[in-house]
C-alpha cells in the first residue's frame, strides 16, 4: 500500500518533468499538464498513460483498499467518503483516456477530458469532507485535519484560485496536493 500511494505521485511527476522537457515550447509554468497530451502532439498516448492512467489506477487501488478494510459497522461518512475517493481516482485516470483537443479545448473529447478534470475535483472534495467527518466522528482530530484540509486545498486551487494565482501552477498544487494525501493515505493503510 505504501508503494502504490507513493509510485502515483511519483509516476505523475516524472511524466509531467520528461515528457514536458521533451516537447518543445512547453513551459511548465505556462502550461496545463494536459496539453501534453494533446491530441495530434507528439508522445501524446504515452503521457497520458503515465501521467493519467496508470496514477489513477494506482489511485483507486489504495482507495479500494481503504474502502474493503472498513469493518462492516463503519460509519457512513467513512464508506461515502472512500467510495467518492475511488469515484476521484477513477476520473483523475479517465483524463488520460479523453485527451484535449489544442484547437478546441471546449469541444468534442476535449470537452470530456473538462468534466473527468471537474468530477476528479469535485468528487474529491465531498470524499475529504466525508473523511474528515468520519475521522471526527472516530475521535482522530489528525486524520479529520489531513483529509478535510486535502480536500479544501484541491478544491481551492482547482477552482477558486484561477484567477490570483497563474492556472498552470494552480492546477500543479492542485495535483500534488492530491498526490500528498493519497501517498499519507496508503502509507496509513499499511501501519
Amino acid at each position: 500500500m505504501r508503494a502504490a500511494g507513493i509510485a502515483a505521485g511519483a509516476c505523475f511527476a516524472l511524466a509531467l518533468a520528461g515528457f514536458g522537457a521533451a516537447l518543445e515550447g512547453y513551459g511548465q509554468r505556462l502550461h496545463p499538464v494536459a496539453l501534453l497530451g494533446a491530441t495530434g502532439l507528439p508522445r501524446a498516448t504515452p503521457f497520458n498513460l503515465l501521467a493519467f492512467v496508470v496514477p489513477g489506477l494506482l489511485a483507486a487501488f489504495v482507495t479500494m483498499r481503504r474502502r474493503g478494510a472498513l469493518p462492516a459497522s463503519s460509519l457512513l461518512s467513512a464508506r461515502l467518503g472512500w467510495t467518492l475517493a475511488l469515484l476521484s481516482a477513477l476520473a483523475f485516470a479517465a483524463q488520460g483516456l479523453l485527451p484535449l483537443d489544442p484547437v478546441e479545448p471546449d469541444a468534442g473529447r476535449g470537452r470530456l477530458h473538462g468534466v473527468a478534470w471537474g468530477l476528479w475535483a469535485i468528487a474529491f472534495a465531498a470524499a475529504a469532507l466525508a473523511l474528515s467527518v468520519a475521522g471526527l466522528a472516530a475521535r482522530r482530530p489528525r486524520a479529520a485535519a489531513c483529509h478535510f484540509a486535502a480536500g479544501v486545498l484541491v478544491f481551492a486551487l482547482a477552482w477558486l484560485l484561477g484567477d490570483a494565482v497563474p492556472v498552470a501552477l494552480a492546477q500543479r498544487a492542485a495535483f500534488a496536493s492530491w498526490f500528498a494525501w493519497l501517498a499519507w493515505a496508503g502509507w496509513g493503510m499499511s501501519r
